[in-house]
């Protein structure tokens, strides 16, 4: 089982230390969320230097709501990422639910997974080296892949999943253990009515804070604040782990329906869970 660490968002300038000791480390992947409106990093760039500072993780955004952005220059962003870490990046896409974010941007939030179908097709087309069309030549450089970074899909209602099986290679489910089998079902059916070759790759994400009292208590906070326009703060909050077994006991949970990737995922700002997590592995 491959375990990640999501980066807590609170000041990016702690994420070198966050991404270095996760580097020299038992872990596979950073991740790193994504809001407009909010006083989050951007994830490209902030990836884009913790990247330049490690030499073999990988790093993951999770997730980039692409429909607040523009197809040909996410597409052109993306692939010098992928190109310059050597594939390291791995594109975890989402449509977003804030209202304010797409009011930012003067996106419609009405169609907004229409435009990330649309955006999809636009950046497959461009990461092979077609032309972007209409008189318009290719857009480079070239990513590392062939066919692009890898991308994920993040999302619960079945037209979300099943853009894993149209558009990607794996699904990002950021859903409590519980529930959690039935959506790598559902992705893995897409996956055969679509005829995709093997399956599709499963990333689980879980909120974790591992420490003393006040570590835990700024990573409670942290997470309410950034999940309190669903309604549902406290109820996420209730869910995040914040002991050794039960950490351990999620990654045996998630190996066991199938999954290829836990996240990890830290909203408080403390680096020294890095050490405490390794220690849980």
């Amino acid at each position: 089982m491959n375990v990640g660490i999501g980066l807590p968002i609170g000041d990016p300038a702690t994420l070198l230390t966050w991404a270095q000791r996760a580097d020299a480390g038992p872990f596979s992947t950073l991740g790193l969320l994504d809001r407009l409106v909010f006083h989050n990093p951007e994830p490209l760039v902030a990836l884009a230097v913790l990247a330049g500072s490690t030499s073999r993780i990988r790093v993951q955004t999770e997730v980039l709501l692409a429909p607040l952005r523009d197809a040909a220059l996410l597409a052109k962003q993306a692939a010098t990422l992928d190109r310059m870490t050597g594939g390291r990046l791995v594109l975890g896409l989402g449509v977003g639910g804030r209202d304010d974010d797409h009011q930012a941007t003067g996106t419609d939030k009405r169609t907004r997974g229409r435009r990330l179908d649309g955006q999809m097709a636009v950046m497959r087309r461009l990461w092979s080296g077609e032309p972007y069309g209409d008189g318009v030549g290719p857009i480079g450089p070239a990513p590392a892949r062939p066919d692009g970074p890898e991308v994920l899909f993040g999302g619960f209602k079945p037209a979300a999943i099943e853009r894993v099986a149209r558009w990607g290679d794996g699904f990002l489910a950021a859903a409590a253990l519980s529930w959690a089998g039935g959506l790598f079902d559902t992705a893995r059916r897409f996956w055969k009515e679509y005829d995709r070759d093997g399956e599709p790759r499963i990333v689980a994400q879980v909120n974790v804070a591992l420490g003393p009292d006040d570590v835990v208590h700024d990573a409670q906070a942290a997470m309410h604040a950034y999940y309190a326009f669903t309604g549902m703060a406290d109820r996420m909050v209730a869910g995040m782990l914040t002991t050794p077994t039960e950490i351990r006991e999620a990654i045996t949970g998630f190996t066991d329906l199938g999954a290829d990737e836990v996240m990890l995922y830290c909203h408080g700002l403390d680096p020294d869970q890095v050490d405490r997590l390794a220690d849980v592995l």
